[in-house]
Formats: structure tokens, sequence, C-alpha cells
């Protein structure tokens, strides 16, 4: 493995960091004064008032960064061509049909007919190529976006107007994944020629709601999309426009306001449960809770190995070994997490579980630092050549939950006994980045999404620490072998055979575990709270998003 260079790179921190100081006055949900809807009912209420933990986004195009932040509002107003049902299985949305050429470089897409973007334009092949040219492009400064389509050459027009060629420069088995996730939403070619300032505050798309406001640190106001009528193929709407006419979208930090506005009333719907609230809600009436993990990776910790000391594998088996992820899990998570042994999620169906190779051992531990040449200084630290065994881990508070921030404590102080001094630095999302980007760090958390096994190539695959334009890059494991990267390039190229696709991608995950570069821990969470009036909420299966098409109108306050 060779080492890897380091970097002095200004990491663009996109639309992700939180905006301090938001206001959490809970006003009363405007739509508390409707007296009909879904049909003319009475006695009830047609605006759903969501309020947001996670950080406020810079930027509601999710095409411009691509954080999760951006995800859980695009959702709302921004469709795919295609999309992922329950089991896995791509589904049709904005694209009715596709179909690949046998040598896997040409994928042809049938759009549907007569859907419009909510500025009147119409969906057509220039779409999906302005869309393609505008994630591929580095001055829109994509990474999720970006990183998925990294194959793609160009997007001509087929027989008609409604076809899409896609070309690619080599075969990519993960294709339609990579459409399905809406960091790669198809947004209205007109709105994405206005400035990106612009198209920032208001993106267009197809989607049952659209952007009508948005209040800086307040509030983003979503309005229904009465011409709406492209829905994908499992939603139960598949008639026409969502019932609700508005959602208000609040940006609520503090877990204990937004779950007291929840109990009051005040909202309707919550997400970034904590596990403390989800234990609680569990014994409250008219409070349902939505468990939706999100897909591809596993929360995890990655172990740099590009720099000392993880340069040497005894000492990342050692540091492993001497963490009872565990314990952890079962006295922090109260339940609300299962502990993870892989690098991907456990709803991916290609996952391979490698329960074995993350042990808790602490003698173990002790005797790998011994081989390795790590003995015990006056204070328990080990040292060597002089050095103190010392691990630097920078911690963002925007992307870890104060749970988790305590699991790392708790590891902290496990790590300790071996001899590991671990430095945990809390850091908001632009000195987390920048640490990063200087190589400042030994572990590291970063929350990563992307539907379908592929994500093992841009974490995992050297490639990935090649920073995207946004300057964030993927491989914080720092991994550089040849023989993974050729796994990986030979699964991402295997279109026409699914199951040698999938020993492929479990053969990589083998060989990740055995390099021993990661710590799985959990599934990345989402846990949304809701009033038990909200009938129909449901999470896209793609990444965990929640939508709202299927909603019933509310009932009245």
């Amino acid at each position: 493995m060779s080492p890897v260079k380091k970097r002095s790179l200004t990491l663009i921190t996109s639309a992700a960091v939180l905006a301090l100081g938001a206001p959490l006055a809970l006003a009363g949900c405007s739509g508390a004064s409707d007296s009909s809807g879904g049909g003319g009912e009475k006695n009830t209420r047609t605006t759903l008032t969501y309020a947001s933990g996670d950080a406020e986004p810079e930027c509601l195009d999710p095409h411009v960064g691509g954080n999760y932040p951006q995800a859980l509002a695009a959702t709302q107003y921004a469709e795919n061509l295609v999309s992922r049902d329950e089991d896995g299985k791509i589904i049709p949305w904005l694209a009715e049909s596709w179909k690949v050429s046998d040598d896997g470089l040409t994928w042809e897409f049938k759009l549907k007919d007569g859907v419009k973007f909510t500025d009147g334009t119409d969906l057509d092949w220039t779409a999906v190529k302005a869309n393609v040219d505008h994630l591929l492009d580095p001055d829109t400064a994509s990474s999720t976006g970006y990183l998925a389509f990294q194959k793609i050459e160009s997007v001509s027009k087929g027989d008609s107007d409604l076809d899409a060629v896609v070309k690619l420069k080599s075969p990519d088995s993960a294709l339609l994944e990579s459409f399905s996730q809406v960091w790669n939403a198809i947004e209205s070619p007109e709105a994405l020629k206005r400035s990106q300032e612009e198209n920032c505050k208001a993106p267009v798309g197809t989607g049952p709601f659209e952007v009508e406001s948005w209040t800086k640190q307040d509030r983003v106001v979503f309005v229904r999309n009465d011409d709406y009528n492209t829905p994908p193929e499992d939603a139960k709407n598949q008639d026409g426009p969502a019932a609700l006419k508005k959602i208000e979208w609040r940006f609520i930090p503090d877990s204990a306001t937004r779950y007291a506005a929840l109990q009051s009333g005040d909202v309707d719907v919550i997400d970034n449960a904590q596990p403390d609230t989800i234990k609680s809600a569990s014994k409250e009436s008219g409070i349902e809770h939505l468990d939706a993990p999100r897909p591809g990776a596993s929360n995890r910790i990655e172990l740099n190995s590009g720099q000392a000391p993880f340069d040497d594998q005894k000492v990342r088996e050692a540091f492993i070994r001497s963490v009872d992820v565990d314990a952890a899990v079962d006295s922090l998570f109260l339940g609300t997490a299962k502990r993870s042994h892989s690098a991907m999620s456990s709803v991916e169906p290609f996952t391979y579980d490698a329960e074995d190779a993350y042990p808790y051992d602490l003698d173990a531990a002790k005797k790998l630092l011994d081989e390795a040449g790590w003995k015990p200084g006056k204070d328990g630290i080990r040292e060597k050549n002089g050095k103190k065994l010392t691990l630097r881990f920078p911690v963002s508070t925007n992307q870890s939950i104060p749970a988790e921030q305590s699991l790392f404590e708790q590891l902290q102080a496990g790590a300790k006994e071996a001899g590991f001094d671990v430095k945990i630095d809390l850091l908001d999302l632009a000195g987390w980045y920048d640490a990063l980007g200087k190589n400042n760090y030994e572990l590291v958390s970063a929350p990563y999404t992307k539907v379908g096994p592929d994500v093992l190539r841009i974490l995992f695959h050297s490639s990935g620490i090649t920073p995207a334009p946004s300057g964030y890059f993927a491989n914080h494991a720092q991994i550089d072998d040849p023989a993974l990267d050729k796994a990986l390039d030979q699964a991402q190229a295997t279109v026409d055979d699914e199951d040698a696709r999938k020993k492929l991608y479990q053969d990589a995950q083998k060989e990740i575990a055995e390099k021993q570069v990661i710590l799985p821990l959990y599934d990345q969470q989402n846990h949304y709270l809701y009033r038990s009036g909200v009938k129909g909420l449901r999470a896209l299966p793609t990444v965990a998003t929640p939508t709202f098409l299927d909603v019933e109108a509310l009932p009245a306050k």
C-alpha cells in the first residue's frame, strides 16, 4: 500500500453548514384554519408542518454539493428518471422504460409523455442532457452527483424528443441506481440557465410540490403542484396532485424543542429523532415512528491507512480490537440501532456481514501493539521512536448526533486502555472539511449515501482519494490497492450478470474487512416521528427521504 501525499485543499462546505441562531419560536401551523381538503371533506386541513433537525442547506439545488439535508428537502420538488422499490428493484419514474446495448456502453431512456416542469418547460431528452451536463460541470461544485456520473460521456437524442440516449466511457452497472438518487434529480433545463444563486433559492422540478419561498434560518414553504402527473410506480397515489396543498418546512436544530413542537401539535412530522426521544414517543399515544435506514454505506469509523500509525495493519487491528462497539451501541442507542459488521447498509441486497473481522479483544489489541513496537509509556499511552500513539479524530457536530458523539467518547475510553490517545475534536462542518482536506486525521466518521453497492467503489477505490470539483474526496481510509480497484472496476462493468455482480461486490467487502481499514458501527439512521393523523407518510426506498404525495388531508386542529 503506497502512502498518500498530503493535500492542502480548501474544501467547499457546499450546502451543509448549520445556520446558527435559528429562531425557535413555535408558531401554530398556518394550515390550522383550513376547513376542507382532500376531496372537500370537512374538518380537515391541507397544510403540513415539518421540522428538520438536520443542517439547513445553503443551497436547495441538490446538484450543488450534494448532502443529506438537501436530499430531504429536494425530494418534495425534484424527481428522478427511475426509482427503487422496497426490494431494491429499479422501477420507472420519469422514464417509463429503458434498455442497454450488448456492450453496456449505450443506455436508451424512454421518457413519459406530457410531463412538464413547474415552470412550464417540457420534459424531453434535452432536459436529461442539461442535467447531466450541470452535474458534471466543475462550476456546479457537485460531489455526490458528480461522483455517480463519472462514466457518462454524452447524452443525445434518440428516435424522438422523448428518447434520451446516454453514452458511457465504459460499462456502468450502477447507472440506474445513480439515476435514482435525489442528488441526480432532473430539474428544468430553463431554470438551470439561471445563475447558481438564483437556482439555489428555488430549483424547479416536476415533483408534487414546488418552492414558494425560503426564509433563511427559519423555513421553506412548498406549495402543491396542481398539474402533477408523474408518481413513481410504487406510489399509492397514481391519480394526480397531492391532497396536501402546502408544506411548511421548518429548521429546528434542538432535539428537545423539535419534539416538544410535535407533542404540542405545532408540527406534524419531525426528523432526526434521538434515541431517548424515540423511546419516549413509543409510550405516548398519538405519535408514530417511521424507521428508515439509509441505503449505501453503513455508519463507520474510517482508519487513515495512508499515513502513520495506521499504515501498519497491526496497529489498525489493535485499534479495532480495543473498542467495545456492541456495548456502546446497546447503551447509547437504546435498541433503536443494530450493530453493523459491514461496509454497507443492511438494506442493500448485496451486503456481506463480516462479524468475525471486528471482535472486541483488549488482550489481543495489546499484544498486536507490542508486536508493532509500540510500548506503554509512563502515562499508559504507547510510544515508539519518541512519538506518542496519538489518533486525531475530527467530529462534525452537524453530522453526528449527541448519542453518536457519546459513543465516540466511550470508544475513546476503551482505546486508551490499550494505549491509544484518541483526540476527539468537535468541529462545525467547515472546520471538519478543513481537517480532512489537510489530512489532519487518523480516524474519521463520514456519512455517505449512495444507492446500491457501487458506493464501495466511491468510498474505497483509489480514485476516491482524488477530490471532486467541490473539494470533497470520499476515500477517507485512503486505500490504494490495485487488486481491490480491479474487483470494484469489474463489478461496475458487470451489467448483464447480477449473480456475478453480487459476488464481486461481496468479495470486495471481504477484502475491505480483511484490510481492517474501517470499524462498522450501525446503519445510517433515519428516524421520523409524526402525529397519528398523518396518514400515508412513507420514505422513498432510494435514499430514505420522506415523501408526502400519498399523505391524506390532515385532521383539523
